[in-house]
């Protein structure tokens, strides 16, 4: 089944120039695991395209477990969707590195730091880097590769010669970290100009459909089979210096439970009582969450780190946070996103970056203002975001 895919893309993945999947570095160490200890660990890190159980999070696992019939995986699904890679540098600890060893992490972020975050290229870099080295940090000899996905808008400028924001900010980071990556706009445009592919009937929406995933899984196979075939030096992957020094590559997740509220903060599992206004998805009904409504709530929260942000179910009547660092002004933070009208929204909002190094006291506060298109001034914290 794999063989007949694998074959129908070398063309596509030899093509110059353009090159969709790129071998960068060395993929020996998983190949290693997977052959001597007969156990692996594999994790997948992404948005709601990752979510997905049955795409590439389940094709990929078949083909390993195929390549590798003698080998015990255990494979983790760290998807959640409408997030971004500020996010998931953020909650790479929590989500795959404090559960056990990883042995080789997929990861994808360039959709939705594209169309749910608008990141700037300094902003995507700054969260995929800050994901890329942290791994590297706590787990050297793990392998990675990262998948930039596509959307419609995303197909139109590769259509015409163009790279994404994202995808060229993440392709940055893959390149200086030399990290193998497949880039599936690149690879699309190229089968639809050559008329062996069309958008609507082979992957049809930015969430793909079979034929999409199937498509994009085995553009991954290649590049695994490419790099298992001649699998290089075993070790230490290097550790360069940061592409930018204020990357999110010591993020953590910080209970909101550790802060000093000062009057009008509740705490309680997520759900319709705390959150009265718009859907809930299931990833996050019961989880902690602190909220407030009522403007001039405040909080104190001493950390140590360069960067604070806030990750938040953004709902329909979501307002706004005002915060300061170290008795410094006030600077106001709109909470309520574009899709927040249906929807508790979940997105991390970085209210400080680029400070120095070391101990800081925040204060925050629920401001009088709001979104126009908001219903209140609710500020619900499911984390705080700190990058040590």
């Amino acid at each position: 089944m794999f063989t007949l895919c694998f074959f129908s893309l070398v063309a596509v993945l030899a093509a110059e120039p353009g090159e969709p999947a790129i071998l960068r570095g060395s993929l020996a160490n998983s190949q290693r695991v997977f052959e001597s200890t007969k156990k692996g660990r594999v994790a997948f890190l992404g948005g709601s395209i990752t979510e997905n159980k049955t795409g590439h999070c389940a094709l990929i696992p078949a083909w390993l477990e195929e390549r590798f019939p003698a080998t015990d995986f255990s494979f983790v699904n760290a998807g959640i969707s409408s997030t971004c890679s500020h996010t998931g540098a953020f909650r790479l600890e929590r989500d795959v590195l404090a559960l056990a060893p990883v042995d080789l992490l997929f990861v994808e972020f360039a959709v939705n730091d594209d169309q749910d975050a608008f990141h700037t290229r300094e902003q995507a870099i700054r969260g995929m880097e800050g994901i890329i080295r942290h791994v590297r940090q706590a787990s050297p000899s793990a392998d990675i590769v990262m998948i930039d996905f596509v959307n419609p808008g995303m197909l139109a400028l590769f259509q015409k010669g163009e790279t994404p924001v994202s995808v060229a900010a993440h392709e940055s980071v893959a390149e200086h970290y030399q990290i193998p990556s497949v880039n599936v706009g690149l690879a699309l445009a190229q089968e639809i100009a050559g008329g062996k592919k069309t958008w609507e009937r082979d992957y049809q929406d930015t969430h793909p459909n079979p034929a999409g995933y199937r498509f994009v899984s085995d553009l991954v196979i290649s590049l695994l089979s490419r790099a298992w075939a001649d699998p290089g030096t075993e070790g230490a992957h290097p550790l360069p210096v940061p592409l930018d020094p204020h990357s999110f590559s010591g993020g953590r997740f910080v209970d909101p439970a550790s802060a000093s509220w000062m009057g009008g903060w509740t705490s309680g599992p997520c759900g319709p009582e705390l959150l009265p206004q718009g859907a809930i998805r299931g990833t996050f009904r019961d989880q902690p969450i602190t909220v407030a409504s009522e403007p001039g709530a405040a909080m104190t929260l001493q950390f140590t780190g360069n960067a604070l942000g806030v990750f938040v179910l953004a709902g329909p009547d979501a307002g706004n946070l005002e915060s300061s660092i170290d008795e410094g002004p006030f600077v106001t933070h709109d909470l309520y996103h574009a899709h927040s009208a249906k929807l508790n929204y979940p997105r991390t909002v970085m209210l400080h970056q680029g400070l120095s190094e070391g101990p800081h006291v925040a204060v925050l506060r629920v401001a009088s203002g709001k979104n126009p298109a908001s219903m209140g001034h609710r500020v619900p914290i499911l984390q705080f975001t700190v990058n040590r």
